[in-house]
């Protein structure tokens, strides 16, 4: 998986550049920038100015730094899943509307993506805020990152698979139905999200009932055909904590693995369009149920933004549909 720019290496040197190449349209670093933090568009016309890229590095830095210390976003309820020393891990839970104890409906918990080093829970607010409509429980979760707490990617998966556990032991007293609870998350939070599923040990084998993972970084290293480029691939003991593979979703693929639903944009540059097709390949071997549905042009964070949204949220509302958690 190619690596993740934090916004302040893209924007490094940028003044220097002529006033024509301050766009992504002309940029190749605002255009990365574009890709990987659709949401810095402000005016949503596709093209991300250098003025935008500042005003949006230093809103995330405030946003970033505001999201562990104990916010909570309209409409949820917060809940602490896991205490490590100081550290508060919290689940964000939006419940549909006059939802009681005794209800038991299906929910999910996301994710949020941020290369295992940065980001919030609100990234899948409006994702949220859907299926609650749809009479779901749904969860954002929280989870530690390098970048705020100096962890390896293992201690994320950890953490993830904690979430999971908490969300099934509480699922009477939250009024969630225990065998219909799903696993959501895009870039690593698509990976954390699979790896509950997939992988045993680190803490819980508690698994989710289903996976919806957006743009996910599920495959970690060579497996059956499917080789990384390993020019665009920043794998290693010493980011990840233990071997690659060990917490590679793609590489613990079982009869345990529940159905999954894969939204990919096919031009995806952190996360290859052929690294999904690899984890979709084992699956079918496997005999686990697997859609991947790829998006032409599409790069990464995709389903952020404009119609994407609207088009993968839609078929995620259908996957659950066909797994009979929803009414049409």
């Amino acid at each position: 998986m190619k690596k993740r720019l934090c916004l302040t290496t893209i924007l490094l040197g940028l003044t220097a550049l002529p006033f024509f190449a301050q766009t992504s349209a002309d940029n190749p670093r605002l255009k990365k920038a574009l890709e990987q933090y659709p949401e810095a568009d402000a005016d949503k016309n596709g093209i991300l100015t250098i003025e935008e890229a500042k005003a949006f590095k230093n809103k995330r830095g405030k946003t970033e730094e505001a999201a562990p210390q104990g916010a909570v976003p309209k409409g949820a309820v917060r809940h602490v899943y896991k205490t490590i020393g100081t550290t508060e891990l919290a689940l964000f839970v939006y419940a549909p509307e006059n939802h009681k104890a005794d209800a038991k409906v299906p929910a999910i918990v996301f994710f949020f993506g941020g290369g295992w080093n940065s980001g919030s829970p609100t990234q899948f607010e409006k994702q949220a805020q859907h299926f609650t409509k749809r009479g779901m429980v749904a969860i954002t979760a929280d989870y530690r990152v390098k970048s705020r707490h100096g962890v390896p990617v293992v201690e994320c998966v950890k953490d993830a698979k904690a979430a999971i556990a908490w969300v099934r032991e509480n699922a009477q007293r939250l009024g969630i139905d225990p065998d219909k609870i799903a696993a959501s998350g895009g870039s690593a939070g698509g990976h954390l999200a699979a790896a509950t599923g997939t992988i045993s040990g680190f803490g819980s084998d508690e698994r989710p009932n289903a996976m919806i993972l957006f743009n996910p970084a599920c495959t970690l290293g060579p497996i059956a055909d499917w080789q990384p480029n390993e020019a665009k691939t920043n794998v290693g003991v010493e980011r990840f904590g233990v071997e690659p593979k060990e917490i590679s979703p793609a590489h613990h693929i079982g009869p345990h693995t529940p159905p999954t639903l894969i939204l990919h944009g096919k031009n995806d540059t952190t996360v290859p369009y052929d690294s999904v097709v690899a984890f979709d390949s084992v699956m079918k071997k496997a005999e686990r149920p697997c859609k991947l549905v790829g998006y032409e042009g599409a790069g990464h964070g995709f389903f952020n933004r404009g119609e994407d949204s609207v088009k993968t949220l839609a078929e995620a509302d259908a996957f659950l549909v066909d797994l009979g958690w929803l009414k049409k």
